[in-house]
This record gives C-alpha cells, structure tokens and sequence, in this order.
C-alpha cells in the first residue's frame, strides 16, 4: 500500500515590513505625546489659580463680614466691590488656562466630549475661546480701577490702552470668523453634551456622517458656496 503523500502547504507570504520613510512617520506622529507635558504644567496652572481664588474668595468674605459686624455696612463701601471683582479675575485667568489644556489634550491626544460641546475642535477654535474670554478679563480689569477711580487721569490712561488691546482682539476674532473646524455642527454638539453631562463619557467618537458633512463643507467653502462662517457651527 502506498504511502499517501500529503500536499505541501503553500508557502506563507511575508509579512511586508514598514519601509523607512513610514516608520520615520509613524516616530514624528508619535511625538504628539509631547504636549501632554504642556497640557499638565497648563491644567497645574489652572488648579493652582482656581485654588488661590477660592481662598482669597473666603478671605474676602470673612473679612467683609467681620468688618461689617464690627464697623458698619459703610466700610465696605467701595472696598468691597473691588476685592471681588479681584476674584472674578483670578477665576477667568484660570478658566483660560483650563480651556488651554484640555483643548490641547483634544486636539493631539485624544477628542473629548468637553471640546466639542464647548466648539472646540481645531487651533483656530481654541483660539476665539480664549480671546473671548482674555476681553472679559479686560472689561473685568478696567473695571476694578474704575471702581477705585483713584487717579481719573490715570483710569483715563488705562481705558484708552485697555480700548486698543481689546479692540485689536476684536479685529482678531473678525477676521478669523468661520475658520475653525468643520465638524462643530449643532447635532454633533449636542450629542456631544449629552454623552458628557447625561452618560458620563468623556471620550468623543466621531461618527461616519459627521466627517461626510464635514467634508461637504469644506468643499463649499472652497468653491465659495456658503459663507465662512457656516460651516463651524
């Protein structure tokens, strides 16, 4: 009887190995990690003022009241709107740097819910978030010397500096109108908020049909279609 000869298994194909060129691109994409050195030392900054305001906050509030039990509602006439405009102050500084860390986590780490349901999804958002809110803590600064009004020709001085420095972030926020990203529609914005505050997820997934309309409005703004300003939501 003869041996039955088993057919030789077909040779496997080698797996085919990354040329250099894509490994060197997979080395350069990988060093997006480097901001997460950025992103800690920024959200550091931002715990450390959110804590410095909270305890000048109830500092303030002790003394305004120890002040007014022991010498009268009018000693705080003045004083005490300035001392807590101070706070407000310290507490936007430190939303900036908070919307500055956790927009660049977004950006190069990982997407979040939290940045897309604030309209934060490319540099050029994060941008007019933080513009917006270094013009409240001007108007928040001027604010306080006026309260004072210690030396009007120097509050004068200050206005007018405070003017051009907010006027030219306004110019800014104009002229970079619409230039943020693609993906901020309202749907996904909500959706976004949702899974955030009802679910619980802090990771964003980005859906097919999101990057389809994302890619329609790119190309309508290219030829010129819809305005700028339409496609970031």
């Amino acid at each position: 009887m003869r041996g039955v000869t088993r057919p030789s298994s077909a040779p496997r194909s080698p797996t085919p190995e990354p040329s250099k060129r894509e490994w060197f691109s997979e080395v350069i994409g990988r060093t997006r990690f480097v901001v997460l050195i950025a992103v800690v030392a920024v959200l550091l900054v931002s715990f450390s003022l959110f804590l410095q305001g909270t305890l000048l906050a109830l500092h303030t509030i002790w003394d305004s009241w120890n002040d007014t039990f022991t010498q009268g509602i009018a000693s705080q006439q003045g004083r005490l709107a300035v001392e807590f405009l101070e706070i407000v102050s310290t507490m936007l500084k430190a939303v900036v740097f908070y919307l500055i860390g956790v927009g660049l986590y977004s950006l190069f780490i990982t997407p979040l819910n939290l940045t897309s349901a604030l309209g934060v999804e490319s540099l050029a958002d994060l941008e007019q978030k933080v513009v917006s809110v270094i013009i409240v803590i001007l108007g928040v600064t001027f604010l306080e010397h006026f309260v004072r009004w210690e030396k009007p020709l120097d509050t004068l001085y200050f206005a007018g500096a405070l003017a051009l420095a907010g006027g030219a972030l306004v110019f800014f926020q104009r002229v970079h109108r619409g230039s943020g990203g693609d993906l901020g529609q309202p749907q996904a914005k909500l959706r976004a908020r949702q899974d955030l505050f009802e679910h619980n997820t802090e990771q964003r997934h980005i859906e097919d049909h999101e990057v389809e309309m994302a890619e329609q409005a790119t190309v309508a703004k290219q030829s010129g279609r819809v305005d700028a300003g339409e496609g970031s939501g």
